[in-house]
């Protein structure tokens, strides 16, 4: 079974991303700011990382950063509801980054980890997948 990293700071967000992810068979651990999920990260075994870009005290960039330092590669995919993450294309250290814009549907999520875990290598380059909640 998957083992996912969910860091996000909205309680509601987190928790509808780790119902998806549990009904598609992943493990799941859940982190509520940065901090909590590097800690997670440097003590676990992790296939993957759902990381907020707006985290409160903390940038989720500089999350996937340090992630991405300690193991090259290491797919992510970065969740945002405030901007279109057009940004993340500029920082090499994050290439094959997988973007998702909230809100989103359930499928968009599962498309979103398919991506990031099928662009493993350095140098992918940057995945958008369309997240949208309406229909």
């Amino acid at each position: 079974m998957p083992r996912v990293l969910v860091i996000d700071d909205q309680p509601d967000a987190r928790t509808m991303v780790s119902i998806v992810l549990r009904i598609n068979r992943f493990e799941v651990v859940e982190a509520s700011s940065g901090a909590a999920g590097l800690n997670e990260f440097e003590g676990s075994k992790f296939d993957l990382a759902i990381v907020d870009i707006f985290l409160q005290g903390t940038n989720g960039l500089d999350v996937i950063r340090n992630m991405r330092e300690r193991i090259p590669g290491f797919p992510v995919v970065a969740i945002s509801g405030m901007t279109a993450l057009d940004f993340v294309v500029d920082a090499p250290e994050l290439s094959s980054v997988v973007c998702l814009q909230k809100p989103f549907r359930p499928a968009d999520l599962i498309a979103a980890i398919e991506a990031a875990t099928a662009s493993r290598s350095p140098g992918a380059g940057v995945v958008r997948v369309a997240g949208s909640a309406a229909s």
